[in-house]
């Protein structure tokens, strides 16, 4: 059993506008940054406190680090963690392995965000996921179906049936929260980004809200600085969080 310093963060207010910047990412609870890639603890606490309900049904189909399953805990709300990686799992099995005074379920299933035939139509009461972004990092030794190895044209066509089942699985009225970031190829941006936007849409989301995320970890330092002034290109530095509503 792990031992824990702080159960909340030290100081703690609800986002108000559409710009997020995190440079303490939090530390409270089980929460570190040893998964690559995972999100600040601060964004799925502020996505659940403004879009869910203690006791409420929360899916996070990309659960990776366990980032949302802990926040959930927390924060009572009953949550189902999915992910194809069984390592991913395995790491959150043991980032919840704590106990905690309220009622909170936590599920952890391996499964694909492409088909969550396991899932009811309209039984879950928020979606807050973070995808891979295409095959920026790879979250495992090639896996069939783990969407981090696919390149962005690849990826944004599987995003289309994550999208319809999000639509398929979310109760109507209620929101849906994705975190994505874009990336270059040949010093030009490519804008997975608004591309994955655009699918949530045509499968029948409404866009309530763009946030901008700052990134802290862009610092044009050695290797990045060298090729940022020799080939002209501007490090990415934010990526967009956003909310959809069915």
């Amino acid at each position: 059993m792990m031992t824990i310093k702080k159960w909340e963060p030290d100081s703690f207010e609800l986002e108000m506008n559409t710009v997020w910047s995190f440079p303490d990412r939090g530390n409270w609870a089980t929460h570190d940054a040893k998964y690559r890639g995972n999100w600040s603890p601060y964004i799925p606490r502020n996505l659940l406190l403004r879009y869910s309900q203690e006791r409420d049904f929360v899916l996070d189909q990309f659960v990776g680090g366990g980032t949302t399953l802990v926040e959930a805990k927390l924060l009572n709300r009953n949550i189902l963690g999915v992910d194809i990686n069984t390592a991913a799992l395995d790491r959150c099995r043991e980032k919840t392995a704590f106990d905690y005074p309220n009622t909170a379920q936590i599920y952890i299933r391996q499964g694909d965000a492409r088909n969550l035939d396991f899932v009811s139509s309209e039984s879950v009461d928020f979606i807050c996921t973070h995808p891979p972004y295409a095959d920026i990092i790879h979250y495992s030794d090639g896996i069939d179906g783990d969407l981090s190895h696919c390149c962005v044209p690849q990826f944004l066509e599987q995003m289309k049936p994550v999208a319809a089942e999000s639509f398929r699985v979310l109760k109507p009225g209620r929101f849906c929260a994705v975190l994505m970031g874009d990336t270059r190829k040949k010093g030009c941006v490519v804008s997975m980004s608004f591309d994955v936007m655009k699918i949530f849409d045509r499968a029948g989301f409404t866009t309530k809200e763009i946030i901008i995320k700052k990134q802290h970890n862009c610092k044009a330092t050695g290797y990045w600085k060298t090729n940022s002034i020799k080939y002209n290109f501007l490090l990415l530095a934010h990526e967009y969080l956003f909310v959809f509503r069915k």
